[in-house]
């Protein structure tokens, strides 16, 4: 087996040399990217991957079709480097029908070599604002304003003085204007329902300013191929959606907590401690409302406290899944959030009352367990009948569970061998005991 593994090993070696790695690297095409969710670094790496795979395979033209409510400045800066820094021509395309370019999209679809809308679409709004949803105080928020105003005026001033003055007043004021309105001013080159209306209406134009090169557009004819996100590239796209982010939060809390509860297993800890993680990543990219993480934490720690202390039979619990409830709503509780998509009610409410559930739970078997007689140690022997096996004269030996024990007549009475008894104390390894009316009531009801 190992040496026809080995074979394998090797014919798949010499296949990778014999067939080239993309037999299509160096055809002319057409290569489009879709960046449909906010800008986050996620966002960032699947376009700058499309834009190098592009490049290294020789592709003609780039279309990034863009959906994006904004995101993050300094990644829609990156995001803009990797735009002006192509050596294949891009095209910034807002689509379809409904997208918007708002926010950061803004800068970014001026950063395009060209830049397009579909028809019913938005671009604008590109005001800062906190990480947390708010506006900035007035000295940042000019600093900051000042900036993206100038880059914005870098970015369009190849496209007029009107497009110059829209671009700064979509920073300045977060004005937002639909695709007419954009191609009127000049802000974009072309309004196209799809891909291919856009592809036939740039075919044969040239195009200034590619790395300080003037490149003309021959695209008849050219294949299209569709670079799709990876899988990590959309699981962390995934993971800024605030219901995502919220389940991850409060399903890591339960588990961790159910772990806490019955430990020396595995699952439940390692599984509630990934969530957590998980959750840290979306908490890390979205702006949130950090008071409404410590009404989470404060869920965890009355969540403790329950299971530690069941005396308040179920009462923690109940303001467990309360605070895990406010700090839901508080959390993502700002316009720049709802962007990024809304926190689902009934899961937020599902979610608490999972909480109340797992504590109050918690509470039954914690009590249950201490209302339970021991079963360990020699105090769980104490009621036991076991029977003579040598005469108690008052010293012998009783048999038990299984096995042989020394045993003492508790009042000094000798108790023939064959006779039920029970233990009535355990000192050391010996047993009291005595006789066990009950059994010869049973067996002798005359």
């Amino acid at each position: 087996m190992a040496r026809h593994l080995l074979l394998v090993i090797l014919l798949m070696l010499l296949g990778s040399f014999l067939v080239p790695a993309n037999v299509q690297a160096d055809e002319a095409h057409i290569v489009i990217l879709e960046a449909d969710g906010p800008i986050v670094p996620a966002m960032q790496d699947y376009i700058e991957r499309g834009l190098g795979k592009a490049e290294e395979d020789g592709a003609t033209l780039v279309i990034i079709r863009l959906d994006t409510p904004g995101g993050s400045v300094s990644t829609m800066e990156d995001i803009v480097k990797n735009l002006r820094g192509s050596r294949v021509p891009v095209v910034v395309y807002v689509a379809p029908r409904g997208a918007m370019a708002a926010s950061a999209g803004t800068l970014i679809t001026l950063a395009g070599h060209v830049a397009a809308m579909a028809p019913e679409t938005v671009i604008g709004a590109a005001s800062p604002i906190n990480s947390d949803g708010s506006d900035l105080n007035e000295t940042a928020d000019r600093k900051v304003k000042e900036v993206l105003t100038a880059m914005a005026r870098s970015l369009a001033e190849r496209r007029g003085p009107q497009a110059v003055d829209l671009a700064e007043r979509t920073i300045t004021d977060a004005e937002a204007v639909s695709a007419d309105e954009a191609l009127q001013v000049g802000l974009i080159d072309y309004i196209a329902t799809d891909n291919r209306d856009l592809i036939a209406q740039m075919d044969g134009t040239t195009i200034a300013d590619v790395r300080g090169q003037s490149v003309t557009l021959e695209l008849t004819g050219l294949p299209i191929r569709t670079l799709h996100m990876s899988f990590i590239e959309r699981l962390l796209l995934i993971l800024t959606d605030p219901t995502i982010v919220f389940t991850l939060l409060s399903l890591g809390v339960i588990l961790v907590i159910l772990e806490m509860r019955a430990p020396g297993g595995w699952a439940a800890g390692t599984i509630g401690a990934a969530c957590l993680l998980l959750s840290l990543y979306g908490l890390g990219v979205l702006p949130i409302n950090w008071l409404g993480l410590i009404f989470v934490g404060l869920a965890f720690a009355l969540l403790v406290v329950e299971i530690i202390t069941p005396h308040s039979f179920g009462a923690l619990s109940t303001a467990a899944a309360i605070s895990i409830a406010v700090g839901g709503l508080i959390l993502f509780n700002n316009d720049d959030v709802r962007q990024f998509g809304k926190i689902s009610i009934p899961i937020l409410i599902g979610q608490s009352a999972l909480v109340a559930a797992l504590g109050i739970i918690s509470v039954y078997f914690v009590m249950r367990v201490r209302n339970q007689a021991p079963l360990l140690g020699m105090s769980h022997m104490i009621g036991q009948v076991g029977e003579v096996r040598v005469a108690l004269e008052p010293h012998g030996m009783v048999f038990i569970n299984g096995e042989l024990w020394k045993a003492e007549s508790n009042d000094g009475v000798a108790i023939a061998k064959g006779e039920p008894v029970q233990i009535v104390e355990v000192k050391d390894l010996l047993l009291k005991v005595k006789p066990d009316g009950t059994r010869k009531k049973k067996e002798n009801p005359s």
